[in-house]
């Protein structure tokens, strides 16, 4: 049986080797590439590519939809860490969202009592 497919992965600004990934703005711009320009706020980043810090160091998070919603993209993306040498970990998306649903106390999402 195979692993689950995660929702979100994590390009982390680091090599395999551990050295930090240069330019320091690494990030914003691979997450530019994806963001829309003009308007208020001037920049704004796509949902599927975020920009973001983990422990001081700056990462890029990738929602998985984006293999399926533009396959080219996260080619794109997925090739990048790889040509780089970049760190790649699943995200945390499920894991916040079970923090959230745990920390609304003893209801369960459709207001039925837990079990």
């Amino acid at each position: 049986m195979s692993a689950p497919e995660t929702d979100e992965f994590v390009i982390i600004g680091l090599t395999l080797e551990g050295r930090p990934f240069r330019p320091s703005d690494w990030a914003e711009r691979l997450a530019g590439v994806m963001a829309q320009f003009g308007g208020d706020p001037p920049i704004r980043y796509s949902p599927y590519c975020q920009p973001t810090v983990s422990e001081g160091v700056k990462c890029v998070v990738v929602d998985a939809r984006l293999k399926t919603i533009e396959p080219a993209a996260h080619r794109f993306l997925v090739g990048f860490a790889k040509d780089n040498e970049l760190q790649v970990r699943p995200g945390r998306k499920t894991a916040r969202l079970q923090e959230e649903v745990g920390s609304r106390g003893a209801r369960a999402p459709h207001g039925e009592p837990r079990k």
